[in-house]
Parts: structure tokens; C-alpha cells; sequence
């Protein structure tokens, strides 16, 4: 619509009089406000006619019936990884560190060294101990070729008591057969008496040596391996496979025995320790599957197995603690990550399902749409499962009824009218 005015110049106006110049200002203000109302009028009738064609265009959509099926329950909870083993590696031996050989963060293998202390003294004690223990085989006459003796007399400290005493006991016969025929004094006799009284007990003495000698002679080789074994352990190893968490010792540091050096921690497999509510104690057992997804890594999952299931219930939280080993071939995951768990139950309860493109979800409220007739309705549903590819409906529906599924591109509204598509 357009209006074309001829307005007067502003010398013109300016010399009408105050009458003339008021009629024309009140007949300007009409002109415009018939132009606005007109143009309302227009915008008006365009919306109204936009509604209507909007009503009247029909959205496409599948029409899809809830489902009555049988769902397997999902145990879902959150907890934290463990590492399978936390060891603090302590010094068995006194000594000066000469060398450490790995550093936080480096992987090492069972057995593998991870320290090593000074053996000079160690060797000296070892030397000590085998000298010790030669002597002792030397005094029973044991050689080489055998590791004890069968009989004590066969010791060398026997056999000489034994011929010493022989030996007495001869130059006492003899005489005897002296003193009988008046050959010797009798001071000379007693002497000879006393000999042989001497060497008895001489004998008798040396049998006792070698008899606690011999019981000895295990002790003095526990000592010689005791002191082998320290000169081992000046090499501190690592006692599984793992990786080293924590490092505490440093070259030139003297360490006496307990003295912590390094914490190694076992990788594979871990522990992840979840809380599980007691109303879903029936649900798990041990030997479970479960899934494990950490935020360092979103989109992917790791798989694990229940181990163990504790058996009591928290009285304050009403839950119990449940223990999974995940395996960590790649080294991934880290002990005090934080997971959350899925535990696939093998319990079936029957449950409505809807396929996950029927369901749309706005500030908090989950909703479906009703087919009826030809008509959309707009239904608040309270979902429970979820999967990738359908939802579990726990009310709002009953089974059968007629859902919308947008074909794509397709926006549902209430009310809106439906064009329904194969």
C-alpha cells in the first residue's frame, strides 16, 4: 500500500495562519495512524494465514508400538582403581648405597635389581664365617669328599686321646708285673697309675669335644650361608612385576636394615572396588562380567570380572563393596582412577521398551509422543534402562500404544497432524 503526500515547503508553512497550521497537523497524525493500523492489518492476516498453513502441512513420521519384552537388569555404580599389589621395598642389609638403577614411572620385571648396597663388609663377614667353618671340619678330620663323620672315634682328636690312653694303659701293665717282683718303687707305680687315669679322662674329654663339635658343625654352615645370603641381598630386587611408584633412597645414603627404599606397584591387572546398593545384592555374583569406562578415555570401555563380593552391608550408606580385576595389557589405566561400572546382571525382568529415537528429552523430563488418530500428543514418560539403541519405559506408556518415530528432519510437536510413512 502506498500513500504519497504533497506537504507544503517550510516557507509555505510558515506563513499559514495558526488555524490553517493546526487543521493540517491533525489531518498528518490521521493520515498515519490509518498507514499503521493498515499495515497491522496486513502482518496479521499474513500470520494467521501462516499458522494455518502450518497447521495444515502434516509431519512425517513411523509409528511404533511399545514393546512388552523381557530386559536383562544393568548394575550401575562408580568407584576407583587399586593397584592388584602396593609393595614398599625396604633394605635387608646394612650398607652404603653404591647405585640406584631405576626411577619413578619405570617398568620393571620380577627379580630385576633395583638397588645396589655396598658388599665390602658383607664380603669380610662372608670370609669370616667360612674360616670358622673349615676349622671346625678340620678338628673331625672331615675332608673334602665328605660332609661329616660316621663315628666319633674317627675323629682325629679321638684317636690321639685313644693312643695316648693306650698307650698309659700298657706302660701300666708293664709295671705292675715290675711292682710284683720288686723291681720299681712304689712312687714310680702310682705315677704311672696317675697316667692312666689322665689319659682316660683325656679320652673321655676329647670324645665330648667331638660330639659338641659335630652337633656345632650346622651352625657354623647356617652362619657361612647366612652371610652368603646377605651378600645377596646387597642387591635389592624388585618382588613382582610392576612399575615404581615412589623412590626414597639415594646414592651415597646409608641404609640400615627396613630401611624403605622404593614402592613398586603391580599394573596388571588392577582392582576397581565399587559400592553396590543392597537392593541389587541378588542381582551380582562373582565371576560377573563388567564394563569399565574412566574420563581419560570417554569413548571407550575396558571389561573386567566380579572376584569378590564383600559380605556384609554398610549400616550408614546401605551398600556394599564389591571387587572386579580389569586387565591393563596397555597400560592405560592408573590406580586411583575414577570409573564408572556397568554390571550386565543375568536376572530378566519383563519391561516396556521404545526405540532411543522416540524418546526426546527438555530440561530434565524425558517424553514420548502418542499417536491418536491422526493427531500427536505429547507424553512425560520416567525412563529406566538406557542402551544405544532402546530405552526402557518405567511409566507414562502402556504396552501397545502407538508412539511417534520422526522420519529425519522431521520436528514433533503436540498437536501436530501426522503424515504416517513405511
Amino acid at each position: 500500500m502506498h500513500i504519497v503526500c504533497n506537504l507544503p515547503s517550510t516557507y509555505t508553512f510558515a506563513m499559514l495562519s495558526y488555524s490553517a497550521r493546526t487543521k493540517f497537523l491533525i489531518g498528518t497524525f490521521v493520515v498515519a495512524t490509518l498507514f499503521t493500523i493498515s499495515a497491522c492489518s496486513s502482518n496479521s492476516v499474513a500470520d494467521k494465514r501462516a499458522d494455518s498453513e502450518a497447521r495444515d502441512e502434516h509431519v512425517q513420521v513411523h509409528a511404533i508400538p511399545v514393546k512388552l519384552q523381557e530386559l536383562r537388569r544393568n548394575v550401575e555404580s562408580v568407584g576407583s582403581l587399586f593397584a592388584l599389589e602396593e609393595v614398599t621395598v625396604s633394605s635387608e642389609v646394612d650398607g652404603k648405597v653404591d647405585e640406584v638403577l631405576v626411577d619413578v614411572g619405570d617398568r620393571v620385571e620380577r627379580g630385576q635389581p633395583l638397588v645396589n648396597v655396598s658388599t665390602i663388609e658383607l664380603k669380610l663377614a662372608l670370609d669370616q664365617q667360612r674360616a670358622l667353618y673349615q676349622q671346625a671340619r678340620a678338628r673331625l678330620g672331615i675332608t673334602e669328599e665328605s660332609d661329616d663323620i660316621k663315628n666319633v672315634p674317627d675323629a682325629a682328636e679321638v684317636k690321639k686321646a685313644a693312643a695316648d690312653l693306650k698307650e698309659a694303659e700298657e706302660a701300666y701293665k708293664r709295671s705292675e708285673q715290675l711292682l710284683e717282683k720288686r723291681l720299681i718303687p712304689r712312687q714310680d707305680f702310682d705315677q704311672i697309675d696317675a697316667r692312666v687315669h689322665s689319659a682316660r679322662a683325656a679320652y673321655d674329654l676329647a670324645v665330648q669335644s667331638v660330639q659338641n663339635l659335630r652337633a656345632q658343625l650346622p651352625q657354623y654352615n647356617a652362619s657361612v650361608e647366612l652371610a652368603e645370603k646377605k651378600l645377596r641381598d646387597a642387591v635389592i630386587r624388585a618382588p613382582f612385576k610392576g612399575q615404581v611408584k615412589e623412590r626414597v633412597v639415594s646414592p651415597g645414603q646409608y641404609l640400615k636394615v627396613q630401611t624403605p627404599v622404593m614402592v613398586i606397584v603391580s599394573m596388571d591387572p588392577l582392582r576397581v572396588r565399587l559400592k553396590i546398593p543392597e537392593t541389587m545384592a541378588g542381582l551380582i555374583q562373582i565371576g560377573d562380567r563388567l564394563l569399565v569406562t574412566v574420563d581419560a578415555y570417554p569413548n571407550r570401555a575396558f571389561s573386567g570380572k566380579l572376584s569378590r563380593i564383600n559380605p556384609s552391608v554398610d549400616p550408614q550408606s546401605r551398600t556394599f563393596e564389591v571387587e572386579a580385576l580389569l586387565e591393563n595389557l596397555e597400560g592405560l589405566l592408573k590406580p586411583g582412577f575414577f570409573v564408572k561400572a556397568r554390571i550386565p546382571s543375568r536376572k530378566l525382568d519383563p519391561g516396556m521398551v521404545v526405540p532411543q529415537d522416540a524418546l526426546q528429552y527438555s530440561y530434565g523430563i524425558y517424553k514420548v509422543f502418542l499417536i491418536q488418530g491422526d493427531v500427536l500428543k505429547e507424553q512425560e514418560v520416567k525412563v529406566g534402562d538406557l542402551s544405544a539403541e532402546q530405552v526402557e519405559i518405567v511409566s507414562g506408556v502402556k504396552a501397545g500404544d502407538m508412539i511417534a518415530v520422526p522420519v529425519k528432519g522431521q520436528v514433533l510437536k503436540d498437536e501436530a497432524r501426522i503424515k504416517l510413512v513405511d
